[in-house]
């Protein structure tokens, strides 16, 4: 892992990104405190990686702008406003459903807003990434996000699709399907608007 971890850095910043890689979840979110500006406006994507390590817990209590899409009342239209409001953001944190050797950024998206915020709009990205989600290539990386990341998500969120019931992804044409937008993000045509946090460690789907 190690070495697919040095891989990956090396690709990633040949493809113009700013890379860190960290041990654990809080040597991140002591990166992710540090990368970020006070009074800067920051947003965040719907990611399980962020939810689970804390890391929005701690955005709350800094000094900052932030667009909480999970801020408790908030109706549909004051989250799709937040969502708009992402493009003009100082930093927008989020993770990747996969990343290859290569240096690549694989993402599926239902609505679309996280992976358009990931490729143009706010100033900074940082993408957080645990080595968990890093893959040989395009293709594993396909399979990890259609058979893996999809389904488990489909459930997460109660969609009622074949995935949920079957773990793999059948192609659906289902309403409540959540993958619709597959991006392969090459690389980041603005140096140093990209950073890429590795964290050695298991982190979301």
């Amino acid at each position: 892992m190690i070495k697919k971890i040095e891989r990956t850095k090396k690709a990633l910043e040949k493809n113009n990104y700013e890379v860190y890689v960290v041990n654990n979840v809080d040597e991140m979110k002591e990166k992710v405190l540090e990368l970020i500006q006070d009074k800067s406006t920051v947003s965040f994507g719907g990611s399980m990686t962020l939810v689970n390590s804390g890391i929005l817990d701690e955005l709350r209590k800094k000094d900052i702008k932030l667009l909480d899409r999970y801020k408790e009342g908030l109706t549909g239209d004051e989250i799709a406003n937040l969502y708009r409001e992402t493009f003009f953001a100082d930093y927008y944190i989020t993770s990747s459903n996969a990343v290859t050797e290569n240096g690549e950024l694989v993402n599926l998206d239902g609505n679309g807003n996280r992976v358009a915020a990931m490729i143009f709009g706010p100033k900074k990205v940082i993408v957080i990434v645990g080595q968990n989600k890093l893959v040989k290539d395009l293709e594993e990386a396909y399979d990890r996000v259609r058979n893996y990341a999809s389904p488990i998500n489909a459930k997460r969120l109660n969609r009622r699709t074949p995935c949920c019931e079957t773990g793999y992804c059948l192609d659906c044409n289902s309403n409540d399907r959540i993958c619709n937008h597959y991006v392969v993000t090459y690389r980041q045509n603005v140096k140093g608007r990209g950073i890429v946090i590795i964290v050695k460690d298991e982190l979301g789907y």
